[in-house]
């Protein structure tokens, strides 16, 4: 099958990100929230995505143009009948992640590929959630989507060749490097990087630097372009305890175990760059 039509689930950056690679690559979008609001206002940030590459000379007004009527906001699951492949980018939570494809599974054409963009949740217990198995696996995109060239495809057990191939050749047409790996927890990226950012947490609360020389450190010491305190605060905090409790109960690697303060903070509303605060103010 060829992929040329695709719906995206979730009113975050993610979503609106994964909308705009796409629609660039010359596929038709149908962006879904929960709320018609939300979904124009991701519309919008993609409008304001748009405007300044064209400011900035990356982009032809015309071709914007293109890619902005490619993509269509939605409240309406039912919306999504028509697409050949769905990709949800919903709250990292398995329950809701299952109902959601069961429900998909009930709407979409026989044939389309669900998609879940999780960083680290098993992909096989959403794919069995529905009467199409052989037809789930994970595509991952990294946050900005429109800036990260890597893809990790994610094979559960139970997906099929052809859906893994089809999946492969979408990130491909979108202009992105795809690696495939296997259905366990962090995949390649965040195994290897999240035990380093809590680590670097660990290393402030136990006073061995400040947020801001542990991050010059990194940069500087291993030529990264982001610190990882930094990095953390991008990725939001709340979604980085996410990600290790996950890693934690599969691997039960101490190195997964999240910091206590990591912890503190996340309850204490400080999420990172979303909430203006998290290792560094971003109010002002």
């Amino acid at each position: 099958m060829t992929i040329n039509s695709v719906g995206i689930l979730g009113s975050g950056i993610m979503g609106s990100g994964i909308a705009e690679v796409a629609a660039k690559a010359g596929h038709d979008v149908v962006l879904r929230s929960r709320q018609q609001s939300s979904a124009d206002a991701m519309v919008a940030g993609l409008e304001k995505s748009l405007a300044k590459q064209v400011e900035r000379g990356k982009l032809e007004q015309a071709e914007a143009d293109a890619v902005r009527a490619r993509v269509k906001a939605t409240d309406h699951l039912g919306d999504l009948v028509d697409c050949d492949l769905i990709i949800e980018s919903v709250v990292e939570d398995l329950d809701i992640k299952k109902a959601l494809f069961a429900e998909l599974d009930s709407i979409v054409k026989e044939g389309a590929i669900i998609a879940t963009n999780t960083s680290t949740l098993p992909v096989v217990e959403m794919a069995v959630a529905t009467n199409r198995p052989d037809r789930v696996c994970g595509v991952h995109f990294f946050n900005p989507a429109p800036a990260m060239s890597l893809v990790e495809i994610v094979r559960p057990l139970t997906a099929s060749d052809e859906t893994i191939a089809e999946c492969r050749a979408f990130a491909e047409k979108c202009g992105k490097n795809p690696v495939e790996v296997k259905d366990r927890a962090g995949f390649i990226v965040n195994a290897l990087l999240f035990p380093y950012l809590n680590n670097a947490v660990r290393m402030l609360e136990n006073g061995t630097a400040s947020a801001e020389d542990i991050d010059t450190a990194m940069k500087g010491g291993c030529n990264f372009p982001m610190g990882p305190l930094a990095l953390l605060d991008l990725v939001g905090l709340d979604t980085s305890v996410a990600i290790l409790d996950a890693l934690y109960e599969e691997f039960k690697d101490p190195n997964y175990s999240t910091v206590p303060v990591l912890r503190r903070m996340v309850a204490a509303g400080h999420l990172g760059r979303k909430s203006g605060r998290g290792f560094y103010d971003y109010s002002r």
